[in-house]
């Protein structure tokens, strides 16, 4: 098991880490609209999102994987009306690529986040 950290995403905001690495699967801890410095962005839920794909991709990076390896998503979103937007910029990122997805509609994220992103991905 190798713990996953990189300074291109904001640290863990409690008593986690970024991810995990077991054998060649990569479990992403919920990434959230902030910045690697730890601003939360203050945009619309787009972009929230993108800033939290930013961050996927940060941690997917430093695992040795990609968001073409991706082959589970968890999205939770604090409106469901705002599930075509968080859909439009999920879709950009993934595009042809279509990992399993659940997404659930929550009362609440951490920092009142609009979005949260986790994912399982291949390790190279």
């Amino acid at each position: 098991m190798k713990k996953v950290h990189t300074e291109e995403a904001p640290a863990a905001i409690g008593p986690y880490s970024q991810g995990m690495v077991i054998d060649q699967l990569f479990f992403s801890s919920g990434q959230i609209p902030l910045t690697k410095e730890g601003v939360m962005v203050d945009g619309d839920v787009k972009e929230q999102t993108h800033q939290v794909f930013r961050n996927l991709q940060a941690v997917l990076k430093e695992a040795g994987s990609s968001l073409d390896q991706v082959i589970k998503a968890t999205v939770f979103i604090s409106d469901m009306n705002e599930f075509a937007e968080i859909n439009e910029v999920y879709g950009h990122y993934f595009g042809d690529h279509k990992p399993a997805r659940s997404c659930v509609e929550v009362a609440r994220l951490p920092k009142d986040a609009k979005v949260e992103i986790e994912v399982i991905a291949l390790t190279k």
